[in-house]
């Protein structure tokens, strides 16, 4: 039986649209730190557009917080991810899952099998961090002292390479909040690298596990 309270159907009426507005969110960022020659009317509507998107998001969070009854702080502990995306808005795509629930609730499709949903998410996520980080670290490093970050191509190759895990080395952040956002990127690469090989590896061992009942004689 689906959910029918207060909280669901907010979520239900609220996810896809907050969605889009993170994707644009997103763009405006992108716009008002890759587009160094905007004029400074632009720039300013970049910064009024994500200024107001992060209110609606954290008019969000409050709304969520009251509907579900809870103490704020117990709120903040059990829906971790929320809190996150409030305080970070660039990571809010990463808010894939309920977007993907809401959107099987209202077309009653089929879902995926759990390995595909896991490794899709997981490869989503890795995209739309990997861009966020990018652009966080490039706008941290571009003109600093010593940076190896030079345009946001460099960018996206240290994103690439940290989220891989492989790290080459090449291209490093020398500013501090440019290195606290790069430790955020190898954890959360860690964990996204982990549930696509464990889903993927879980996934062969059941196929190849139920081809070999299949092949089994009877009786056997």
């Amino acid at each position: 039986m689906d959910d029918d309270t207060p909280y669901a159907r907010w979520e239900q009426r609220t996810e896809i649209p907050l969605f889009l507005a993170s994707l644009v969110f997103m763009a405006a960022y992108a716009t008002w730190v890759l587009a160094v020659d905007l004029s400074a009317g632009w720039r300013d509507l970049c910064r009024l557009a994500m200024l107001a998107l992060w209110a609606l998001f954290a008019a969000d969070y409050l709304v969520r917080r009251r509907l579900s009854g809870q103490r704020f702080a117990h709120f903040v502990a059990t829906h971790f991810l929320h809190t996150v995306v409030v305080l970070l808005p660039l990571l809010r795509p990463l808010r894939i899952v309920p977007l993907y629930d809401v959107i099987q609730r209202r077309r009653r499709e089929p879902r995926l099998s759990l390995y595909a949903r896991v490794m899709a998410y997981a490869s989503l996520s890795t995209l739309l961090l990997g861009f966020a980080g990018a652009l966080a670290v490039y706008q941290q490093e571009r003109g600093a002292p010593g940076s190896t970050m030079h345009t946001f191509g460099d960018a996206v190759w240290w994103a690439a390479s940290t989220l891989s895990t492989v790290g080459y080395g090449d291209v490093t952040p020398v500013t501090p909040l440019g290195r606290v956002i790069a430790t955020g990127i190898m954890a959360c690469g860690l964990g996204l690298l982990g549930a696509v090989t464990g889903s993927f590896s879980s996934w062969l061992m059941q196929t190849f596990s139920r081809q070999g009942d299949e092949r089994r004689p009877p009786g056997r």
